[in-house]
């Protein structure tokens, strides 16, 4: 689809990579972008339409959907992260991972598709991790519900093909952004990275791997677990 003139909805649009998204649509000549957050006060970025909407909570995104009735792109980035590690976290920590990136991923999905079906088809952009494929045990909670959001953007790709709707997931390893603050290492810049992906929109790409991580990973998923994670013969985790 063609980012020019689109009408776009891009979820936690307040910081990081959705005002990043924001502000890029903005620059490829969007019509409009309703930038969603759950306190809209704190979106900034100019010309934005700021939305209130907080994924987890079904009532507020079936009122999101039902304002913003023109949208042809939906970006589903609001996200977050317990840290919960494999063996000692709280259960509770991984239901509230998986609320949000599956079930509000999959929330916002349902509420829009008829919206982008009637406006033509669009798109969806789901924003998934490197971390979708390999799993760090120290945050197993945030890898196990984005691998479980990579399976419903597969399942969603299938059941909107009918209608039109393109549906691209956007996987990235760490970004410069608050969210990865405590993390050492490398990071790729947000806005880089929403550019890449908005590209791969325009060019029809069913997957956008925005990093060399990304690529490296998925290239040994072919391999098996050995190569997913080198430290089971005693080498340097891949992430």
């Amino acid at each position: 689809m063609k980012l020019q003139g689109s009408v776009a909805f891009v979820t936690g649009a307040n910081r990081g990579l959705g005002e990043q998204f924001t502000r890029a649509l903005l620059d490829s000549g969007a019509a409009a972008v309703y930038a969603g957050a759950r306190d809209p006060s704190k979106v900034t970025v100019p010309g934005a339409v700021p939305v209130a909407v907080d994924i987890t909570d079904h009532d507020s995104v079936l009122a999101a959907a039902d304002r913003a009735q023109d949208v042809t792109l939906l970006v589903n980035n609001a996200g977050s992260t317990t840290r919960a590690d494999i063996l000692t976290a709280d259960l509770d920590a991984f239901r509230t991972e998986f609320e949000t990136h599956v079930l509000g991923t999959l929330a916002m999905s349902r509420a829009f598709a008829p919206v982008l079906g009637r406006n033509g088809g669009g798109a969806i952009v789901n924003v998934l991790s490197v971390l979708s494929w390999v799993s760090i045990t120290a945050s197993a909670g945030y890898s196990a519900a984005k691998a479980a959001e990579w399976s419903v953007t597969n399942a969603l790709r299938v059941a909107l093909a009918d209608q039109g709707t393109q549906v691209t997931a956007l996987h990235v390893s760490y970004l410069a952004t608050e969210m990865a603050a405590r993390v050492p290492g490398p990071k790729a810049d947000p806005a880089a990275v929403a550019r890449t992906a908005l590209a791969g929109v325009e060019a029809g790409l069913h997957e956008v791997l925005a990093d060399d991580i990304s690529k490296q990973v998925r290239t040994a998923l072919a391999d098996g677990a050995e190569s997913l994670y080198p430290q089971l013969r005693g080498g340097r985790s891949l992430i």
